[in-house]
């Protein structure tokens, strides 16, 4: 029953930000800037610049919100209208190399053990180059197939799954590296 209501207020809230209603916005706005901006920083290194892009994609959130359907999630809509600034952003602001590449093996990538904190993770996944970033967060953190990353890059398929294996090959790299640190094997 709390969830029936929850989802009531959730579209009632939706309703009045439609109308331009402030409070419902800044409610809206409130409810999910952290979460968008974590999102928006798993693209981009900067604070400064994912918190320019979420700013972005919230008024592109605002202006569309009579486009909502209200099928599927609210939040999953609005995190799609992150990840898609994020990519716009990227693509006007750096020239992102994709490496084809013809052989490609798909790779287990071991989940990695508590052992790290979510900002080493996060360190480790920013020093990957552009490319290799951009289609990780895509297919691990966000969830899209590869032909779904391919329609939104204008790559192939093959670079992108390409672009994932030595994504993972550089992570795996990097994470023994840090591993043998800690363990003062290296």
């Amino acid at each position: 029953m709390k969830v029936i209501n929850l989802h009531q207020e959730e579209n009632e809230l939706i309703q009045l930000a439609v109308e331009s209603n402030r409070q419902a916005q800044q409610k809206i706005y409130t409810r999910f800037s952290a979460k968008m901006l974590g999102v928006c920083r798993q693209y981009v290194k900067d604070i400064h610049q994912a918190e320019d892009i979420m700013i972005t994609a919230f008024m592109k959130v605002f202006t569309g919100l009579k486009n909502f359907q209200q099928k599927g999630s609210f939040e999953g809509w609005i995190r799609r209208i992150m990840v898609n600034e994020c990519i716009s952003f990227i693509r006007v602001h750096k020239k992102i190399k994709y490496i084809d590449d013809e052989d490609y093996f798909e790779e287990s990538f071991n989940n990695i053990e508590s052992q790290f904190s979510i900002d080493d993770m996060q360190f480790l996944i920013d020093s990957l180059p552009d490319g290799y970033k951009m289609v990780f967060n895509l297919y691990v953190i966000e969830g899209f197939k590869h032909h779904e990353i391919a329609s939104m890059l204008g790559i192939n398929e093959g670079t992108s799954k390409s672009q994932l294996s030595h994504a993972r090959k550089m992570l795996q790299g990097q994470i023994i590296k840090l591993k043998n640190y800690e363990y003062g094997t290296e």
